[in-house]
């Protein structure tokens, strides 16, 4: 029954032509995040991908990408300055967060991505788990700002973020 989902999710999910040997790639992104302790919402942009979705062979697949630092928006000017400034993301010095996957998989009907997300200096593994709505992929995860060098709050558990990806998809 697995094999058939998988294959399912494959062939009609990502409508990908297998006989000429064509990849999904990610055309556009829309990412956003949260602050949970501070119930702060944000965007980020400035996305470049170099992903690619091997249908046939999907430990193939690549998911790596990378977005600007200086484009952080929570719709205050002040905040947006204060998290670009060198207390907290420091764009200046480290002017892309960017991620590299190492494993990909598919486990039900979602799509698991385990990989390398790096902000500042650090490099941390991280999973993002994708669903399929049309041509779209939707991927969630959620991280500690503080492993990363950003300290929002004293305690770890206060520094949560989840973050939210919607990547358009060719098909």
């Amino acid at each position: 029954m697995r094999v058939f989902s998988f294959c399912l999710f494959l062939v009609i999910g990502l409508s990908v032509n297998l006989v000429n040997g064509q990849k999904t790639k990610i055309k556009s992104a829309q990412i956003s995040f949260e602050f949970v302790s501070k119930k702060v919402k944000g965007t980020i942009s400035g996305f470049k991908s170099e992903s690619s979705i091997d249908v046939g062979n999907l430990e193939n697949s690549i998911f790596k990408g990378s977005v600007s630092s200086e484009t952080l928006d929570t719709n205050s000017g002040l905040r947006n300055w204060s998290l670009k400034s060198g207390k907290y993301f420091d764009a200046d010095d480290y002017p892309k967060i960017s991620f590299k996957s190492n494993k990909v998989k598919l486990e039900g009907e979602k799509l698991v991505v385990n990989g390398e997300l790096t902000i500042k200096e650090t490099l941390k593994p991280i999973t993002i788990t994708f669903t399929r709505k049309e041509n779209q992929l939707i991927g969630t995860t959620s991280l500690y700002s503080i492993d990363y060098g950003i300290k929002i709050k004293k305690k770890r558990e206060d520094n949560l973020v989840k973050i939210k990806m919607v990547f358009d998809i060719n098909s």
